[in-house]
């Protein structure tokens, strides 16, 4: 069962995650989640347990509680819903004819 993990300290790695998680239970994977131009954190992050029992317990002991003086949200993950390609907010792309658009 995956679970997402808010509130994140930005300095949190995934080895934190993988310690705090694992005092639940047996983690498969963590991940924080970076900003793709600068890679710092995005202050959240997702959990794979290997069970659905342990990443309810975890959900019940860890959510609300406090991690490097910021609290967090841990629950289920849903999954993601499809999204358009936000690069134009929806409008057509047009052709550039505008001056100069042809290369000499």
């Amino acid at each position: 069962m995956r679970l997402y993990v808010g509130g994140l300290p930005y300095q949190t790695t995934e080895q934190d995650l993988l310690d705090l998680f694992g005092q639940v239970g047996p983690v498969i994977e963590a991940s924080v989640i970076t900003d793709r131009d600068t890679g710092r954190s995005k202050g959240f992050g997702f959990v794979e347990m290997s069970d659905e029992q342990a990443a309810r317990s975890a959900t019940e002991r860890l959510n609300g509680t406090v991690l490097g003086n910021r609290t967090i949200t841990v629950n289920e993950a849903r999954e993601r819903q499809a999204t358009e390609n936000r690069g134009f907010q929806g409008r057509e792309r047009r052709p550039n004819k505008g001056y100069r658009s042809e290369r000499y």
